[in-house]
This record gives structure tokens, C-alpha cells and sequence, in this order.
């Protein structure tokens, strides 16, 4: 410290300047935050592989949608409207791909105009960056829908994404700005001065700065984490605990000058009693925030920037703020003489009487205090994005305006995406999807299924084998009909044969001949066709049917032969005669006509053949009851639905799985778990088992941030309480003061964590506390509370020298000023979010709040003095007392 005394202002300078030099060279961290998104899912996750399959396959184009929310029902000039905006959108170009019409066909007005007419989708589909796709919505909204008088929202995923974004960063802003403020207005109330408070809310200026600067640096350098959390935590935590420490530096700087000592030893001796205890508490800070380095998530890590930050800070306290107090000397505390900040606190010298006397009664209190809160609480959790920010964005509205129209999941549907190195829209195939899709229905919270087998939702009957053979049963049956009839016509033929024979002259009958052999080869055939017909019904032996029907028609193509010869052969006879030649030739051409009509019903017999043929051989219908017949795939009227559903040449499917549950919500999560585990089990023994199988979608997503972060959670925890525990156990020589230091701050936060659900999931209506709140509040309440404690504990270490007792009740009146103003100034540098709206920023504000007071108000000055004293000497285990 004397060699910095020496060259302050040397040290100053340099301080100063790399602060500078870094800002401007720096890269904004506000961009670096955006450009990484919001949930940075591990690659391994469903929808990082979704993502990476649709990319890959040239298919990852995004869908917004333009959402008309008409105050009457549909009528011709909206169509008019709507039609002339979609046509003014295909116009733009590029990021647009598509603009499906939503009155194009019968299919789509049903799926894109609500049943009350009065909510319509255009939906776009785009393809580019976020940026650009966020870009374009703005000009659709400002050049396009502004012109028009429908209500119309803008909305999708990239969408709300980006007003998440906005929200924060206008929070931040924000929060900054009052943070400044309160700290400036407790310092003046807490020091009286006007000079006092300039001098932490430089340090911590500087040292934000400079944190931002390196951080931003290692985000490029080294792939850092970040995230939007990243930026707002170094403001709350870098002012309030930088703010705390400049207290504790500064009050025993004033008490040092106040016992007569000169600048310079009241700076050395301040550094060797407050300093040291600076720095284990920074210690202990900055070991937190490093252990969250071991996360998986990387939302999580982005936290771990705040141990950059407390590093810097532990920097700028040991040079810039003594070169403060070299120069300014006793003016810093300008124009007060006294400090208050310094005085011995009556209400914890109060309750250091009763913690310390009768400790058994003070773990009493803070156990009624505690414990009705901790049995209330669920740990029900939110993954609802649209909370963060509220109703009043156009986004939010157009979401709210779908679901309303349509229902909760037609919003944002859960994807599955199937995935094969060949073509998998096959005969063989296909039948399967259509069978998962059957069985993913099965779940009661699914409400439609979309995919190429039932491209509206809708089951196509006729893929389903029962229905094809009842279709070729009624075919038969038709048939059978056919013949039938065919049988009464030859009988009438063959009776007016029989009659023309009779009324031939004998030698024109010799002429002609044959006509008798003819009506008894009618007679023949018509046995035949009978016996054909009773076969069909007994047998249903279509095969055999069908090559006798060949041999009917050969039979009566001779007997056709044989009239048309006859009728030749009386031509220029009698009047009478060619009467009778005339007949003979009406008679030839019904018998034409039989076979004509015996050939139609010998066609539907082959292809009757040919498709129970194919069923007998087709694996599939004995696994899903769905055929589908060669050459159904390559019929036009399928095309759409592969358009729509098929991609990479094929190689790929989608299924829509519209839930009907909000897709944010808990509940959605529960079903797109279940869903996951239907389609395992449902694809094995299939050739979809050996197929890639992701998914994707807010519900998807949600489900995959609820694993990861409750895994993590539970890891990164252990690992800091661990990491917590080492540092505690080397700087106070004792593993059993680390125990219930740890103790308490997790009593703290459970008991805060509970005072939160009851606020915003029983009284404010929530689903849940923020999925990442938890964890972040976790990290700050414990990162932060621990300083208290180690000011306590540490104060009583250096007083033990005889009596315990005396020793804690003397620590407790030196130092619970400095610890509830401490509480009080950090409790207030995280109020500074709560005008921020984002929720999770709220949420996690209210925990800190509510743990720092009710730890420094109850828990640390009740449970720690009486833990200690009931210890004794064995508090020190397994070391000596030093």
C-alpha cells in the first residue's frame, strides 16, 4: 500500500487510461448479448439437431404471420384487402419466400380463417438472418398495415424473441440510470456529505466499465458466455457490492482519522483491518461467480462475467480509492465531522443480548419466521417468454389474437422432424408416419396432427385398409350386380333369337344357320356368368372370377360373330326377312354390349386382384392397418401435401403437432415429454427406429430448458456451496463456521424463493417463477449475503481473545451498521430492476431484496451469533483458535 501511496498519481493515470483506451476499443456487449440469442441450447439438444437438420436440408425457412383481428365477420372488401397486402408482400422479394393465400382453396380458408370469421392469418414464409426478418416486419408494419383500417399484428417467434430483446436492453437502461441515483441519495443519507458519494460511484463506474470492456474482449477472444443477463447482473451486482465495500473501506478510514492517525497510516491501517476483510469477502464473491463457470448452459454461464467483474473491482479498491483518500484527506467526508456509518448499531447490540444469551429461543424465532414460508412453497416454474414482457407489444397481441381465434397451440405448434440419408416418402414407408401420427392423437392434450398422410388434420380414410377392402367388397358387389344384369340381357337376347329362328322361312334358316346353336351358347354363357357370380359371393376368388370372365367374353365374341354373319347373310331377302336381318343386328350389338360391360367389370376385377395382391405382400398394413397402392404418391392431388411436409429431396418429413395447451405453458411441456416418449416406443420394429427423430418449437424448447436447467441447477450449486466452503475453511481456519454460514444462506434463499411464489404464482397469477430465476437468484443472494456473514465473522475472530460471548456481542455492535446499510444500498441497487418490466428481472430483484433484509435484519444477527456460541471453542474444529 505505501508504494501506491508513493505513486498515486502515476497509478491513477494508468487506471484512467485503460479504462478509456478499452471502452473505445472494446466490442458492445449489447450486440455480442443479442447476437447470441436467448437460450443457447447444448448441440446435442432436440431442437439444436432440428435446427442443424432443416439447415443442412436448405428447409429452415421461418414463418410470421400477419394476424387480422376483425371486429365483425369476414366480408368481401377485407378479402379485397387482405388479397391486395399479400400481393403487395410477394412484390418485396427477398427475405420473403411465400405468401400463402389464405382464400385459395376450400383446405385453407379452413385452417387460416377462424370459424367466427373474424381472425385471419397470412402467414409468410422468409428465409435470413434474424435481423432481416425482424427489418422486414417492421416495413410491413409501418408501410403496408398502417395504411390500412383493420387491426393486423406482426408476430412470430423470431419476433418476440426480438421484443424480449428490446425490453431488456430498455430495462437496462433503466436500471442504470436509478441505479446511480439511489446509490448517490444513501450515501448522502448515510455519510451527510456531499463528497462522499462521488468517491464509490467513480470506483464502481470504472469498474464497470472496465469489467464491460474485458468481458466483451473474452466473449471474442475465447467464446465467453453471455447472454442479456450478463450486462444488467455486472450493473446491479458491481454497484451494490462495490457501493458495500467502499462503505467498509470508508467508515474504518474515517474511524482511523477520527483516533488522531495521519492520512497515509490511516490508509495502511485501513487496508490491514477493512482491507483484509475486502478481500476475503471479494474472495469469497469472486469464487461463486468463477464456480458457475462449470454450468452447462450457457444462459448460466453468462453470469460468470461478474467474476471478471469483481476481480477489476477488487483492483480499482486497492488503488483508485486510496489515491481518493490521499488527496481529499479528512475534506472527503466534507462538510460533516461525524459519520454515522461508523457508530455501533443499538438495534443488533439489542438483539446480540438475545442471540447470544439465549440462543436456544432466538433459532425459535427465526424458525417461526422461516419455516411457514418453506412449507408453502411448490417450485412450480414458468417458461413463458410472453410474460417477460407483458401484453403491450404487437407481437404479444397477434399471439393472444390466434389463440383466441383458433385455439392455444395452433399458435406455435410442436415439430417432429424425421430425417433418413434416402428418399422416405415411400409406399412402404409412409404408413408408418401415418401410424405414429395416430398414435401421438391417442394423447388427450393433442389436438390435431398435420403431416403428408393428413395434410388438414384430418384422417384421409381411404390410406386405411378396412376402408379399401370395404371398398373393394362394395366394388364386388357392384359387380356381381353387373353380371347379374348381363344375365337378364343375354336371356332376352337369346328368347328374341329363339323367335327370329322360328320365324325364318326353313331355307333362309339354313342360310343364315347357326342362330339355334347360338341361343344355346347364350344359355351356356348365361350358366356360366351365374356360376361366376355365385363364386364371387361364395369365395370371393377375384382371380379365378376374372379368367373365366376372359372365357366368357371370348364365347360370346364368337356368338356376336355368328349374328353379324347371319344378319350379312339374309341381306336382299324378303321385306319381311330384312325385319328380321335388322333384329339380328340389335341383337349382335347387345351382345356387343355385354361385353363391353363384362370387360369394365373383368378391369375392376384386375385391379381388385392387383390391390389385394399388394396388400398381401405389404408388411406395413399387418404393422399400422394403412396401405397405400404404388403410384398414389406421384398423383397430383398429393403434391401439395409434400410440398408442404416433405424436404431435402424427400429425405425428410415434418409432423405438426397442434397441442391444445398454450405451447408456454407447464402443462405443454408435460405433454411434449409425453409425446417424445409415444414416438420412441411407437418407431421401434419400424424402419423409422434407425431414422433421426428431432423436435422443435416453443413447447420443444421449453422442455429442453426445463432438464437442462434443473441439471444444471443442481450441479453448478454444489460446485460454488463446495468452492464457498474451501475459501471459508482456508481464511477462518474452521470447517464448522463455513457450515452454517452456507446454512443460513440457503435457509435465506428457500425462505425468499418462497416469498416470491406466493407474490407472483398465488397472488399475481402466474404459471410459475421464471424457469432461470432460481438460479440466478440463487447465485446473487448467496454470492452477496456471504459478505455479511464474513464482515460478522470476521470482526469476531479479530475480538475473541477471552470471552466468546463478549466477542460476538461486541462484533455484533461494531458492525450491524455496516451490514444494514450494506443490505439496504444492495437491496436498493436491485430495486433499481423492478421498474425494468421484464419479469425474470423482477423476480429475481424480489428474491435478493427479500433475502438480504430478512438476512440482515433476522437470520444473521439471531442464527449466526447463537450457532457460534453454543459451538464454544470447538467452533474453530478442526483447527486451533488462532
Amino acid at each position: 500500500m505505501k508504494q501506491i501511496l508513493r505513486f498515486k498519481w502515476y497509478v491513477a493515470a494508468l487506471v484512467l487510461v485503460i479504462t478509456v483506451a478499452l471502452f473505445l476499443a472494446a466490442p458492445n456487449l449489447t450486440e455480442q448479448a443479442e447476437d447470441a440469442g436467448n437460450f443457447q441450447l447444448p448441440e446435442d439438444a432436440d431442437s439444436e439437431i432440428a435446427a442443424k437438420i432443416l439447415e443442412e436440408a436448405g428447409a429452415n425457412d421461418e414463418t410470421i404471420s400477419i394476424v387480422y383481428d376483425l371486429e365483425n365477420p369476414l366480408q368481401e372488401d377485407n378479402r379485397q384487402s387482405i388479397t391486395e397486402t399479400l400481393e403487395k408482400i410477394e412484390a418485396m422479394g427477398e427475405p420473403v419466400d411465400e405468401v400463402l393465400n389464405p382464400f385459395e382453396s376450400e383446405e385453407t380458408e379452413d385452417q387460416l380463417v377462424s370459424e367466427d370469421e373474424q381472425t385471419i392469418l397470412l402467414p409468410i414464409t422468409v428465409s435470413g438472418s434474424s435481423e432481416e426478418i425482424n427489418e422486414l416486419a417492421d416495413t410491413i408494419q409501418s408501410d403496408i398495415l398502417a395504411n390500412e383500417e383493420m387491426t393486423s399484428y406482426v408476430t412470430g417467434e423470431t419476433i418476440i424473441d426480438q421484443d424480449v430483446n428490446e425490453s431488456s436492453q430498455e430495462g437496462l437502461e433503466r436500471t442504470e440510470v436509478i441505479t446511480v441515483v439511489l446509490i448517490f441519495v444513501l450515501l448522502l443519507a448515510v455519510f451527510r456529505s456531499i463528497v462522499t458519494p462521488i468517491i464509490p460511484l467513480v470506483a464502481v463506474g470504472v469498474t464497470y466499465l472496465l469489467s464491460q470492456s474485458i468481458v466483451s474482449f473474452f466473449i471474442d477472444w475465447f467464446g465467453f458466455p453471455v447472454s442479456n443477463y450478463t450486462q444488467i447482473f455486472l450493473v446491479a451486482v458491481l454497484f451494490g457490492i462495490g457501493t458495500d465495500y467502499c462503505i467498509l473501506l470508508l467508515s474504518r478510514y474515517k474511524e482511523e482519522l477520527t483516533n488522531g492517525h495521519t492520512t497515509e497510516t490511516a490508509i495502511i491501517n485501513t487496508y490491514k483491518t477493512a482491507g483484509r476483510t475486502l478481500f476475503i469477502s471479494g474472495a469469497a464473491v469472486f469464487i461463486g461467480f468463477s464456480a458457475i463457470g462449470f454450468a452447462e448452459f450457457p444462459i448460466f454461464k453468462s453470469s460468470v462475467g461478474v467474476a471478471v467483474g469483481i476481480a477489476v473491482l477488487l483492483i480499482v479498491l486497492y488503488t483508485l480509492v486510496p489515491f481518493f483518500m490521499a488527496i481529499l484527506k479528512d475534506k472527503l467526508f466534507w462538510p460533516a465531522k461525524n459519520s454515522a456509518s461508523h457508530k455501533d448499531s443499538k438495534m443488533w447490540t439489542w438483539m446480540s443480548k438475545f442471540s447470544v444469551l439465549r440462543p436456544i429461543r432466538s433459532l425459535l424465532v427465526v424458525a417461526v419466521i422461516t419455516v411457514p414460508f418453506l412449507l408453502t412453497y411448490d417450485g412450480d416454474l414458468s417458461f413463458n417468454t410472453v410474460d417477460e414482457i407483458g401484453n403491450g407489444y404487437d407481437s404479444v397481441k397477434g399471439l393472444n389474437a390466434i389463440e383466441e381465434g383458433f385455439g392455444q397451440g395452433e399458435s406455435l405448434p410442436l415439430n417432429i422432424i424425421i430425417k433418413d440419408e434416402k428418399d422416405i416418402v415411400t409406399e412402404d414407408t409412409t404408413p408408418y408416419l401415418e401410424s405414429l401420427s395416430k398414435e401421438i392423437l391417442k394423447n388427450e392434450h393433442v389436438d390435431a396432427v398435420r403431416t403428408v398422410t393428413r395434410p388438414t388434420g384430418e384422417v384421409i380414410e381411404d390410406l386405411y385398409a378396412d376402408t379399401q377392402l370395404q371398398q373393394i367388397a362394395n366394388g364386388l358387389a357392384d359387380m356381381r350386380d353387373g353380371i347379374d344384369e348381363t344375365q337378364s340381357g343375354l336371356g332376352e337376347i337369346q328368347s328374341q333369337l329363339e323367335s327370329i329362328s322360328n320365324e325364318l322361312p326353313s331355307s333362309s334358316t339354313e342360310e343364315v344357320g347357326g342362330l339355334s346353336e347360338a341361343s344355346a351358347g347364350l344359355g351356356q354363357i348365361n350358366q356360366q356368368l351365374g356360376a361366376i357370380s355365385q363364386g364371387m359371393q361364395q369365395s370371393q376368388d377375384v382371380n379365378q372370377a376374372a379368367e373365366q370372365l376372359a372365357q366368357v367374353q371370348g364365347q360370346l365374341s364368337q356368338i356376336e360373330q355368328s349374328l353379324s354373319g347371319a344378319s350379312s347373310q339374309i341381306e336382299g331377302q324378303a321385306s319381311q326377312i330384312s325385319e328380321l336381318k335388322n333384329g339380328l343386328s340389335e341383337l349382335a350389338n347387345g351382345v356387343g354390349s355385354s361385353i363391353d360391360g363384362l370387360e369394365e367389370i373383368k378391369s375392376g376385377l384386375d385391379e381388385s386382384t392387383n390391390l389385394l395382391s399388394g396388400m398381401g405382400d405389404s408388411d406395413s398394413i399387418r404393422d399400422t392397418g394403412v396401405y397405400i397402392p404404388e403410384g398414389t404418391l406421384e398423383n397430383e392431388d398429393f403434391q401439395p401435401a409434400l410440398d408442404r411436409y416433405a424436404f431435402g429431396e424427400q429425405s425428410g418429413i415434418l409432423l405438426e403437432v397442434i397441442l391444445k395447451d398454450n405451447p408456454y405453458s407447464p402443462e405443454a411441456i408435460e405433454t411434449t415429454t409425453a409425446i417424445k416418449e409415444a414416438v420412441e416406443n411407437e418407431v421401434i420394429g419400424t424402419p423409422l427406429e434407425d431414422m433421426t427423430i428431432a423436435y422443435n418449437g416453443v413447447s420443444s424448447i421449453n422442455e429442453e430448458l426445463s432438464d437442462i436447467a434443473q441439471s444444471d441447477f443442481t450441479r453448478s450449486v454444489v460446485i460454488m456451496l463446495i468452492g464457498l466452503f474451501i475459501v471459508l475453511t482456508i481464511l477462518f481456519r474452521s470447517m464448522i463456521m463455513p457450515l452454517y454460514m452456507i446454512g443460513s444462506l440457503l435457509l435465506t434463499y428457500y425462505t425468499s424463493l418462497s416469498i416470491a411464489e406466493l407474490i407472483f404464482v398465488n397472488g399475481l397469477g402466474y404459471d410459475g417463477i421464471t424457469w432461470a430465476v432460481p438460479f440466478f437468484g440463487f447465485v446473487m443472494l448467496v454470492a452477496l449475503g456471504v459478505d455479511y456473514s464474513i464482515f460478522l465473522l470476521d470482526r469476531f475472530n479479530e475480538e475473541a481473545k477471552v470471552s466468546l460471548e463478549g466477542a460476538m456481542m461486541k462484533s455484533m455492535s461494531k458492525m450491524g451498521t455496516v451490514v444494514i446499510t450494506a443490505a439496504i444500498i444492495l437491496a436498493g441497487t436491485f430495486g433499481a430492476m423492478m421498474p425494468s418490466g421484464v419479469l425474470s428481472l423482477v423476480q429475481i430483484a424480489t428474491i435478493v431484496i427479500t433475502g438480504l433484509l430478512l438476512y440482515g435484519l433476522i437470520i444473521l444477527p439471531l442464527l449466526i451469533p447463537a450457532i457460534t456460541v453454543s459451538f464454544g471453542k470447538g467452533v474453530w474444529w478442526p483447527f486451533k483458535q488462532k
